[in-house]
């Protein structure tokens, strides 16, 4: 028994050390965020705000989309407001499918 009691304690601790996901978009403020959305499009921009729906503010973005034939496009806008129902992963700080 005193031993599950200990296990499920250091199980409690480990819990409350661990980050959530708006708590670690929220720290990737200011910063450079990879991208990949559910479909063939990325984007690497600057976050500059989000809510709990992780629809994202972002400048400085550089769209990049991947045809059949696998070229790779690119378009650059000063800004956007992406919905966040498509977006599959962010890297936080990545350079984007350029850098592979």
């Amino acid at each position: 028994y005193q031993r599950r009691v200990r296990d499920r304690r250091r199980t409690n601790a480990t819990l409350m050390a661990q980050i959530l996901p708006l708590e670690l978009i929220d720290k990737c403020i200011g910063s450079k965020l990879w991208i990949i959305m559910k479909g063939d499009k990325e984007l690497v921009g600057t976050l500059s705000g989000f809510d709990t729906f992780v629809n994202m503010v972002l400048e400085d973005v550089t769209e990049f989309e991947r045809a059949p034939d696998g070229s790779l496009s690119e378009i650059k806008y000063d800004s956007i407001l992406l919905n966040g129902n498509n977006v599959a992963i962010l890297v936080p700080g990545g350079e984007g499918p350029q850098a592979q």
